[in-house]
């Protein structure tokens, strides 16, 4: 099994109320991507609780099968459609981690 980690950093110019819309919308797309993308077997996505210690505003805590399903996930239509309208457009900074477990 493979572990896809994603923090975002939204942009600042954002005001709170945007910020807390524009999470939800995240999280509802993504997780909502389990059971239409082949191989994804999880997704949780935390947008709350965050400490002032915290640098990232989104995380993203996926599991897949395999390598190759996480290859195929990031080019499902699906999943595109959520990165093109709930995430791409409001955030300024991406970081990843992927590892198998």
């Amino acid at each position: 099994m493979v572990k896809h980690i994603i923090l975002w950093t939204l942009n600042p110019e954002l005001s709170e109320s945007e910020k807390e819309a524009i999470k939800a919308g995240i999280k509802e797309g993504l997780e909502g991507l389990v059971g239409k993308v082949p191989g994804l077997i999880d997704v949780k996505v935390n947008i709350s609780g965050r400490l002032a210690s915290s640098n990232a505003d989104v995380m993203l805590d996926s599991t897949l099968e395999t390598e190759e399903a996480l290859k195929a996930y990031a080019n499902h239509p699906a999943h595109v459609a959520v990165a093109d309208t709930k995430v791409r457009p409001y955030t300024v900074q991406r970081s990843c981690l992927d590892f198998e477990i």
